[in-house]
């Protein structure tokens, strides 16, 4: 088949540029004030052939000579050459886990030793030079293959740093709006079939142009996909290439901004975002600044605060500009402390102490300690002034637009005058006089970036995808608490304005007691807990997700506990609050220990676990993530700071692990009324809240106008033709590539919507069109992307739509499949279809028969992979229908003929694909030719594992076929190399 490159094709608009990208000297750039950026490359490009010859096989990845020598370099009078290949062999047996990735991420960061006889210890080892990039050797090739003995895989581009190999990139057409989620698919390929490929790889890349993405090697879900970005080059393709690949930076990516944590005793691998990596130099440079103490840093909820904080504290405790500082982590919680302590514990960072009293703290202080201290800001109150007057201290404060508020500020500042301060937020400073003094306190220095050293807003992280949109709905009128009293009793108050704490919004409901009797009245709490039942088991259940009811106090929510548990089992809904020794009996019941509780965070955020709702007033509303968490039942009324930090729990991207299907947004049902009057509820610039939440009835209008364009475009392709030809039209018009994945995006953007707002009433008139485009969907996507499997892109909402219009839907629902035997050409004639829809149906049978029998026949996949190269023809129309079916039915009687011939005669697998191969060519003698070979085999079984037997089999072809004269010298490498392909094959099926 001819091969053309088009524009926007994978190897020419995309692999080649970026290799000749990254062989580039250095790239300038200017910043946003106009400041030139130098970025050095210069990475030395290898042919593949080279890079195989230094690796030594294709079942090795270091470039060996590269490595030995380097070794040497780096670590003088430490590492000789029988080292540096012990430490070869060490790393190339590091366990294809994530347990060995980190233990060959500790050898790149310098953490291992080696044993140096002559000295009789061990010593340290440098693998990469951090503190000068250039004496590093940086290598680039392209199409390396890497063969495990049981599967041969090969990647676009792979990247070494002194020999080692560190990075992978995959790339796609920019034309293929599927390319990124293709890509991601391939590197789970790797993981699952040559695991020993990402034992010592870091970070992989995906790029098909238009965006770039990265995340860190052993997370191959698309919520750890981050899309990278550089302010000095926008989204320009060469430009973040290069800031990418930048030496220092790729060095600072693999040594600073890669994190191994445990969770829940589960070993997780972190990479930071970039605005994380941007936040982290800032601060480490405004450290080294005499005159400016001070810096806030905004980071919108869920964006990753607290990695950004611990790298920081990091950076600055190992870097010798401060000379062994004292950091301060601070916290306004004790369980946030703890949390944090735990996070510093479990990315294994050593010389840290948790402050246990305020006596321990000042001892700390007093005694001038150097290292991490974890602290909540009470531990400094009475502090006496002056305990420690160095400048080398700095302070990182979590939530610091509440964390340092009143005189707690004043104790902490008093204490050590001298030190640097870092206000870390997650909310935007407001309007009040609050947010006045957040400003004063933290962001004088930076006034003319409006207060921060560094922003990332709420509409740049819905953007990335690092957080996801929110949609309210205002409950019924009849539920509302009554408006008057809402915005008398609460919004209207002062004292409530930029509200920043749980327990300060406490306090001002407590004097809300009219406010509060409302939202407390039995029978509306009935009625709250049925809509709320319903909703849950029509909208968020059907869709795998979870859901919060947050009350007004905690005697509210033990009312909801029992009135769900009348409309739903028991075992749904756990209500989790802090206890107290005086409380009443029907308080007490729900009481939980700390372990009790833990198993209940635990179990909610598993999807396959209960419970399903979580019912709270203040714990959780706060530093606690679940991806799975969907939809909150807000019937507390809130405003600011708080309101923001709590509906952000449902903002976190969440993916299926067994569909693959990503949380579409989060959702918010409001009881209260507070959405109704969002600028009094949230006191900030427009600008910085910009479309953190949206209203599903601008989401209802949006889905009727894209089902109006379904009306007035998509469903015209068949309109008024027979269900054959219906089938027929529709697969014609998207023989186009473009055409096609422009529907693929269109489809799941309607799909999503569909899902966010169904069940409901508005859904009746656009029902039976969108049945119908889900079916064409169906049909497109069997036909021409027949390995996806398409009921798991359908929610259980959707499956549940198309099912129920089985005998009403006007186009049918899928394509046939036909089975693969010596019935099926009969079958085939007396199918009333048309031929381009048999040509897809026989596709799907053969791409079903591979799946299902090619471990037995193997045939199979040579025949699979000629039936590819037709539809390809047919496709690019090259070739019409009535030829591709022929073509295609050929193909299934030639592999009919095989499986008989298989069955008939006596060979092994490897001699039949040999005889079978030479038959096809018309050869002579084939099958006594292929038996010629049979001892050759037989003495060499592990061929295809082995380089050198396989050369040995190579060889033998060869000399049979030459020496029978079976094929012309000219044609002999050729049918060769097509018979090692095949063999090859057969072995992985």
């Amino acid at each position: 088949m001819t091969q053309y490159n088009k524009i926007g094709g994978e190897a020419a608009s995309v692999q080649n540029p970026m290799i000749s990208y990254v062989q580039e000297p250095e790239a300038c750039y200017g910043d946003t004030s106009g400041k030139p950026l130098h970025f050095t490359l210069g990475w030395q490009y290898l042919e593949p052939e080279e890079a195989l010859r230094l690796r030594g096989s294709k079942r090795n990845l270091i470039l060996r000579d590269v490595f030995i020598k380097q070794t040497q370099r780096l670590n003088p009078d430490v590492v000789d050459n029988l080292i540096a290949e012990e430490l070869i062999n060490k790393l190339e047996r590091i366990a294809p886990s994530k347990t060995g990735n980190k233990e060959a991420w500790e050898y790149i960061i310098g953490t291992k030793t080696v044993f140096v006889a002559y000295e009789n210890r061990e010593k340290n080892l440098t693998l990469i030079d951090t503190g000068d990039v250039n004496r590093n050797i940086f290598h680039v090739t392209q199409e390396l293959e890497f063969d495990n003995g049981h599967k041969l895989n090969r990647i676009d581009v792979a990247f070494f740093i002194n020999g080692i190999p560190l990075l992978l990139m995959e790339n796609k057409a920019a034309h293929k709006l599927e390319g990124i989620a293709e890509a991601l698919d391939q590197i789970r390929r790797y993981h699952r079939q040559s695991p020993e490929l990402l034992a010592m790889m870091q970070v992989y890349g995906l790029t098909h142009l238009i965006r770039f993405y990265y995340s860190a090697t052993w997370n191959h879900s698309q919520k750890f996909l981050y899309n990278w970005k550089d302010e000095s080059v926008g989204k320009d393709f060469e430009g973040l290439v290069k800031t990418f690949f930048d030496r220092k930076r790729i060095v600072q990516i693999l040594t600073d901004f890669i994190l191994f944590t445990v969770e829940d005793d589960n070993l997780n691998k972190i990479i930071l975002r970039p605005h994380q990596m941007r936040a982290v130099n800032k601060l480490v440079e405004r450290a080294s600044n005499q005159e400016k103490k001070r810096a806030l840093v905004w980071h919108t909820q869920g964006s990753g605060k607290t990695f950004t904080m611990i790298t920081t504290a990091e950076k600055l405790s190992k870097n010798s500009k401060f000379e062994n500082p004292t950091i301060i982590l601070l916290v306004d919680r004790n369980e946030l402390e703890s949390q944090l302590f735990n996070n510093l514990e479990s990315v294994g960072k050593e010389n840290f102490q948790q402050a246990d009293s305020k006596k321990h703290l000042q001892k700390l202080l007093e005694e001038d300690y150097r290292g991490i201290i974890v602290s909540t800001i009470h531990k400094f109150e009475s502090m006496k002034a002056d305990v420690n007057t160095s400048k080398n201290i700095f302070v990182l404060i979590d939530e610091a637009h509440r964390t340092t508020s009143g005189k707690l500020g004043n104790y902490l500042m008093g204490a050590i005058p001298n030190a640097t301060f870092i206000g870390f937020t997650g909310t935007p400073i407001d309007r009040s006089t609050h947010g006045q003094g957040t400003f004063v306190t933290f962001g004088r220095d930076d006034s003319e970036n409006g207060g921060y050293i560094d922003k990332y807003s709420i509409s740049e992280s819905i953007e990335d995808k690092t957080t996801l949109k929110l949609h309210y709905a205002l409950a019924d009128n009849d539920l509302l608490v009554d408006k008057e009293t809402l915005e008398k009793e609460f919004l209207d108050l002062s004292e409530s304005e930029g509200v920043s704490d749980v327990e300060q919004l406490n306090k001002v409901l407590e004097k809300a007691v009219t406010l509060r009797n409302m939202l407390k009245n039995r029978e509306r709490i009935k009625k709250v807990a049925a809509h709320t039942a319903e909703h849950f088991t029509e909208n968020v259940e059907p869709l795998g997700y979870k859901a919060f009811l947050v009350a007004v106090d905690r005697e509210a929510c033990t009312f909801y506990k029992e009135e769900l548990d009348k409309l739903l089992p028991t075992r749904y809904s756990e209500v989790v609050y802090s206890g107290a020794h005086n409380d009443a009996e029907h308080l007490a019941k729900y009481h939980l220990d700390d372990e009790a509780e833990k198993r209940i965070r635990k179990a909610f955020r598993n999807p396959g676990k209960q419970p399903k709702i979580l019912i709270v007033t203040e714990k959780l509303l706060t530093g606690f993530d679940a991806p799975v968490l969907y939809c909150m039942y807000l019937d507390k009324p809130m405003r600011d700071h708080v309101l923001l930090q709590s509906i952000a729990r449902v903002n976190r991207p969440y993916e299926d692990k067994d569909t693959g299907r990503e949380k579409p947004c989060g959702v918010v049902i409001d009881f209260v009324g507070i959405f109704g009057n969002l600028k009094k509820a949230l006191a900030f610039d427009s600008a910085d809240i910009d479309g953190i939440v949206d209203d599903i009835e601008l989401l209802k209008e949006e889905f009727a106008e894209k089902m109006e364009q379904v009306r007035k475009g998509y469903l015209k392709i068949w309109k008024g033709k027979t269900a054959d030809k219906a089938v027929e039209a529709v697969l014609d018009y998207f023989r186009d590539e473009e055409e096609r994945e422009e529907f693929y995006g269109f489809f799941k953007y309607v799909r999503d919507m569909y899902d966010i707002i169904s069940p409901d009433a508005f859904m009746r008139p656009h029902e039976a069109d969108y049945d119908n485009l889900c079916r064409m969907y169906k049909i497109v996507r069997e036909a021409y992307n027949p390995t996806i499997t398409i009921d798991r892109e359908f929610s259980r909402k959707t499956a549940q739509l198309v099912q129920e219009h089985t005998k009403s839907g006007q186009i049918k629902g899928g394509l046939d499949l036909y089975e693969i035997n010596e019935n099926t050409l009969k079958k085939i004639e007396e199918s009333n279809a048309s031929d381009t829809e048999k040509i897809f149906n026989l596709v799907k049978g053969i791409e079903q028969a591979i799946r299902d029998e090619a471990h037995q026949n193997p045939i199979l996949i040579a025949i699979g992979e000629r039936a590819e190269s037709v539809i390809e023809h047919f496709k690019n129309r090259q070739q019409n229908a009535y030829e591709t079916l022929e073509t295609i039915k050929n193909l299934i009687k030639e592999y009919n003929e095989a499986r008989k011939a298989q069955e008939e005669k006596n060979m092994s697998l490897d001699i039949f694909m040999v005889y079978w191969e030479l038959k096809q060519r018309n050869i002579e003698e084939a099958e006594k030719l292929a038996n010629e070979l049979r001892e050759v085999f037989e003495q060499h079984p592990h061929w295809y594992r082995s380089e050198r037997q396989e050369r040995t089999i190579r060889q033998a072809l060869y000399k049979e076929l030459l020496k029978k004269k079976a094929v012309s010298s000219k044609e002999v490498t050729s049918v060769v190399k097509e018979i090692m392909k095949n063999l090859k094959l057969s072995k992985r099926a």
